[in-house]
């Protein structure tokens, strides 16, 4: 049986560990993962986190340099079932919403839009100005899912673990991906 593949890509926005908890959660899902870390996730890895980039790369299956547009995960004819910007930052969400694929980032989003396949941005700002709604709009109209990392509270979340690990878990269940990193609404009554 073949594993089902997935994209990461770790763009320059703060909130580095969705990334790598994908990453680490896909692996315990046995999926395998095709990684991209841009250059500014690179200096914010090692800034917001304990993991050096080698140590982030090492949780993929295949590591990607941002400039390889000749990567399989830049042609449809490569089979995933997804991919996931996380975090991603507002220059690769207006990369994405233009079609403007001048890295691997936004030239394997937007093979994942033309496939039809799902394309996840954690997009990590705010305030947002209308310009960043704007771009959200016209990425959504293309057929990406735009999922800030809004923590659920109703989890009655203890520590930062628990709502990065309830984020990405919605995040992999958005995708298709069954799991249990994170706990579904049973509704008031089943508090």
């Amino acid at each position: 049986m073949t594993r089902k593949k997935l994209i990461v890509a770790l763009s320059g926005a703060s909130g580095q560990i969705y990334g790598i908890r994908l990453l680490q959660a896909a692996r315990a899902l046995d999926i395998e993962t095709h990684l991209i870390i841009s250059k500014a996730a690179r200096i914010i890895i090692a800034y917001e986190t304990d993991y050096r980039p080698a140590e982030v790369e090492a949780l993929a299956d295949i590591v990607y340099a941002p400039e390889d547009i000749g990567a399989a995960i830049a042609s449809g004819s490569f089979p995933v079932m997804g991919m996931a910007v996380a975090p991603c930052s507002i220059k690769t969400l207006s990369a994405i919403a233009n079609s403007y694929s001048n890295d691997l980032t936004s030239r394997a989003a937007d093979v994942q839009l033309k496939e039809g396949r799902p394309l996840l941005l954690a997009v990590r700002e705010t305030p947002l100005h209308l310009g960043h709604l704007r771009l959200m709009a016209q990425v959504t109209e293309s057929g990406a899912i735009v999922f800030p990392p809004v923590p659920a509270f109703y989890q009655r979340p203890e520590s930062i673990n628990d709502l990065v690990n309830a984020s990405v878990g919605r995040m992999l269940a958005r995708i298709g991906l069954e799991n249990d990193f994170y706990r579904q609404w049973q509704g008031s009554q089943g508090k």
